[in-house]
């Protein structure tokens, strides 16, 4: 937890954005996995943690804006779980902790909340959460996510978007425990070994770090599948392998990074070639990070890079911003260029896109490739956004687009059908918005260029 003056800081600055009314927050409660008593590991609500910073199951906070109270509910541990769990402290000292004076139990929250006009929840993305809040609202489940409160979510959002110094300090330790994480990866893959055996080493390091995982790790040699986690694929020579993976610290803020690197000790010639491409749009879109610029338009700039690289490699052809405008360039670049980031891996997506990552006068699209752009609007100082650009040879999309003459304007199908077997190429970078342009979070420990990248295989492998 932070200082509890940061806490009670935050929820003096809600009421203001909110002004009136009751706002629910819930936190988050054990998740059984496959029966009651075994347990998924806990995460607690961000937004909660954001608001208290209390790490613990089953609690509720109310906060009463009209009344200026505010009321934490949960219920004690009893002696018999005790005997299972040990002596924890109390939910009366935690919430003395975080600068909240009130504490009733969980049974008397319904009745606190019945009968008030103005009531503010966030939308549930948990089925439990959403029924805890229909009995407390009296809404069907069906209509929650129609009836949660814009106005809230609004004050959220612009609360949580900008970082503070603490948050950055956390969010720095969270990138550094990820770099080791991808150090992990990069010193113990090596042919014969499965992909599973190597994200061991990559969650271990999560974990010895005091954290955990920020988001299930990807880590293939079919880079070009986006969101393809670990499995019994052994690893070959002459393959890369991609690893997609982020550490969360012990006070849950994210890192997210990503490194393709090769199985042997370096790339072949064309690998590099394809990786110096993805590096050098990444690089462009980093230059290109300042106050005021749409992330919009610094995705369209990544694709007009790799549309460069793609064309001497001599896969697309014709005029660069014809065939990104065109979305030409979504046959080998179908995802966005980045995602804000914080408490969250993908920070606040549950509070909903259009307001995290557009506005009311700039609405995501809907076209293939950038309708997976989860943020679009103007940057701003404070902001954490991930940088990651990547290419990606599907075989089945190349089948399907080939046989629709799509974009043949653009692109030499004649050569594309050569890349069938190549994979993916990913490089993911975090940074925080500053008042002139950007800086890189992390100490920069983990490689990104391709020699660079050989060095490390090479001294790993002997």
């Amino acid at each position: 937890m932070f200082n509890k003056e940061v806490y009670s800081a935050r929820r003096q600055q809600l009421k203001r954005l909110v002004g009136t009314g009751i706002i629910l927050l819930p936190g988050n409660g054990e998740s059984s996995m496959n029966y009651k008593d075994n347990w998924y590991h806990f995460r607690q609500d961000s937004t909660f943690l954001y608001y208290t910073g209390i790490d613990r199951a089953d609690l509720f906070l109310v906060i009463d804006i009209d009344n200026n109270t505010e009321i934490l509910f949960g219920d004690e541990l009893t002696i018999d779980d005790i005997v299972w769990t040990g002596p924890k402290i109390s939910i009366h000292e935690q919430a003395a902790q975080t600068g909240i004076d009130k504490v009733l139990p969980l049974a008397s929250l319904a009745a606190t909340v019945k009968d008030r006009n103005a009531v503010h929840f966030l939308s549930p993305y948990r089925k439990d959460t959403a029924l805890q809040i229909s009995e407390i609202t009296g809404l069907p489940v069906a209509l929650l996510k129609e009836k949660a409160s814009v106005t809230l979510i609004r004050a959220v959002m612009s609360q949580r978007s900008i970082k503070t110094a603490e948050e950055v300090a956390e969010i720095n330790k969270a990138v550094d425990i990820t770099a080791d994480m991808h150090l992990a990866a990069m010193r113990n893959a090596r042919a014969g070994v499965t992909e599973s055996y190597v994200a061991g080493f990559v969650h271990a390091q999560a974990i010895s770090a005091g954290g955990n995982l920020s988001f299930p790790t990807i880590l293939t040699v079919n880079g070009q599948v986006l969101h393809n986690h670990y499995g019994l694929t052994v690893l070959e020579e002459g393959q890369m392998v991609l690893c997609d993976a982020g550490g969360e610290t012990s006070n849950h803020y994210a890192g997210d990074m990503t490194r393709t690197f090769p199985v042997g000790k370096q790339f072949s010639a064309l690998q590099k070639e394809v990786y110096n491409i993805v590096l050098d749009a990444q690089q462009a879109a980093i230059k290109a990070l300042k106050p005021g610029v749409l992330f919009k338009d610094v995705h369209l700039l990544a694709c007009e890079r790799l549309t460069i690289g793609l064309q001497q490699l001599g896969l697309m052809k014709g005029d660069v911003k014809e065939a990104v405008a065109a979305g030409a360039h979504t046959l080998f670049f179908q995802c966005g260029l980045g995602h804000m980031m914080g408490l969250d891996v993908h920070d606040m997506e549950n509070l909903g896109e259009e307001y995290i990552g557009y506005t009311d006068e700039l609405k995501k699209s809907k076209e293939f490739g950038l309708k997976s752009l989860r943020l679009g609007r103007a940057l701003e100082p404070g902001f954490v956004v991930t940088v990651e650009p990547g290419l990606y040879f599907i075989p089945e999309l190349m089948d399907r687009w080939a046989a629709e003459k799509k974009h043949e304007q653009f692109i030499n199908y004649g050569k594309v059908f050569a890349y069938k077997n190549f994979g993916g190429i990913r490089i993911e970078d975090d940074y925080l918005i500053t008042a002139n342009g950007s800086s890189l979070l992390g100490s920069d420990k983990l490689p990104r260029i391709a020699e660079e990248v050989e060095a490390v295989r090479a001294h790993s492998l002997g």
